[in-house]
């Protein structure tokens, strides 16, 4: 009796398994011969969890967004193409009516045909429908300016991303610029424009418009409002020591393109052959110290700026190879030369990805510093503002901000940050390295969105 219950209890769980078995089978054979229905698209969303708006019904998407497709005959989906490209999904995000898919970056935008361009076409092995539907490249950026601070009727190369089609450059002051503009066609890295007329001394942002959409700069461009000393009048350079002096500026016009403006300084001087190797302090030049930052630059920056909004900016012109030596900026004058630490900044252009590479200018370029870049303000771990500068200077005994021109070796991981066993050796040079404006800047970008009225709605 025993045997017969162990032997139909055997079969009774050997006959649900096969049910199992054959149930799976027999769906997994259904959804692989479905052939799928027709296919329609009702609407598309932007699945944005950093907007204000995180599903949003749009007109268009940008590479690399995430976005929600509506509509129905979905299921037995087996092909999306955007632009032509055709793009993965996961299917587990997929229903009849509706599932998520990423435009892929490498998704071609304006190098597609005209026959797919700014198309999704969507497939099962029996149908197919095509919608038409914008695809932007990423959203334009801008990363840097080649001179923030040039003549009018200068040209200006603005880099960054996306800079494709450029219609229209908006200066400070609402001053517009819609011709003359030429653009990077292939990688869209850079594009150039002439500085116009009338654009306003307090400065700004500069904003775009491109076929990928707006974009705009840090607030740093023609920023004449936040300048320490450019040796024409705006600030006062000390006299003491070994100091360079007011006869030893030089005003002949030099550089190509973007020109010297009136007074500069030589950080090599006219009676100085060369520098030699081995030696730190060989030129330096300051602000008398009496200057009061806290008085000039808090109506423009409240002391509560966070550092990281902020930074040091120059203009520069190096004619001939630099290879050897580097200028150190000092917020403050109680430093020998050399140093790596504290309210200082050292300028090495000649290292570039670990390399000893010649450097030298056409003509007067400018270059940024940001504040957290000072090696006393360098911690990620600790949130600065204005006010740590402010005070480090107001409670120094020598508050003259300035520049050395030092000539020691340099150690790759002093620039990069880092540890590296990699010496540049210094040696002699007769380099000729030129600084103008002197000045503070706000590294402020203006918000740019696809969707402005979030910025009524805030």
């Amino acid at each position: 009796m025993k045997d017969n219950i162990l032997y139909k209890n055997y079969w009774s769980v050997k006959s649900i398994l096969g049910i199992v078995f054959i149930t799976l089978a027999l769906f997994a054979c259904s959804e692989d011969d479905f052939e799928g229905a027709p296919i329609t698209v009702n609407a598309i969303y932007l699945q944005d969890v950093n907007s204000e708006v995180e599903d949003r019904e749009v007109t268009f998407v940008r590479l690399g967004q995430l976005i929600r497709i509506e509509g129905s005959g979905f299921r037995g989906l087996k092909r999306v193409f955007i632009n032509g490209y055709q793009t993965g999904f996961n299917p587990a995000y997929l229903s009849d009516n509706s599932f998520l898919i990423r435009v892929s970056p490498d998704t071609p935008t304006i190098e597609a045909s005209d026959d797919v361009r700014n198309k999704i076409t969507l497939a099962n092995d029996s149908y197919e429908t095509t919608i038409d539907f914008e695809i932007r490249s990423s959203a334009p950026s801008i990363s840097s300016i080649s001179h923030t601070m040039p003549n009018p009727g200068e040209l200006i190369t603005v880099y960054g991303s996306g800079l494709i089609e450029v219609t229209k450059v908006i200066f400070p002051g609402e001053v517009e610029v819609t011709e003359g503009i030429t653009f990077d066609e292939e990688d869209g890295e850079f594009f150039t424009v002439t500085m116009p007329e009338g654009v306003a001394e307090t400065g700004g942002s500069i904003l775009i418009e491109t076929a990928n959409g707006d974009a705009a700069s840090p607030a740093y461009f023609n920023f004449k409002q936040g300048v320490i000393l450019n040796f024409d009048g705006m600030g006062e350079m000390a006299q003491f020591g070994n100091t360079i002096t007011s006869d030893q500026l030089e005003s002949a016009v030099i550089g190509e393109g973007n020109v010297s403006q009136g007074t500069y300084v030589p950080h090599r001087t006219a009676d100085i052959a060369a520098f030699p190797a081995g030696s730190n302090r060989l030129s330096e030049v300051f602000t008398t110290g009496e200057e009061n930052w806290r008085t000039q630059f808090t109506d423009f920056f409240p002391a509560s700026t966070a550092l990281e909004e902020l930074a040091f900016q120059f203009d520069i012109y190096v004619p001939n190879e630099w290879e050897s030596g580097y200028l150190q900026i000092l917020l403050i004058n109680n430093f020998n030369g050399g140093e790596w630490t504290g309210g200082t900044y050292n300028y090495v252009p000649w290292i570039v990805d670990g390399e000893r590479e010649p450097f030298e200018t056409d003509g007067w370029i400018t270059v940024t510093v940001p504040f957290t870049d000072f090696y006393l303000f360098e911690d990620d771990d600790e949130e600065f503002t204005f006010e740590d500068v402010l005070t480090l200077r107001e409670t120094a005994d020598y508050a003259n901000f300035g520049i050395f021109f030092n000539n020691t070796d340099v150690n790759l991981g002093n620039v990069t940050r880092g540890s590296s066993e990699v010496i540049f050796p210094a040696f002699e040079t007769s380099v000729d390295v030129y600084t103008d404006n002197w000045r503070i800047v706000s590294l402020e970008v203006p918000t740019i969105t696809d969707f402005p009225e979030e910025d009524l709605e805030n």
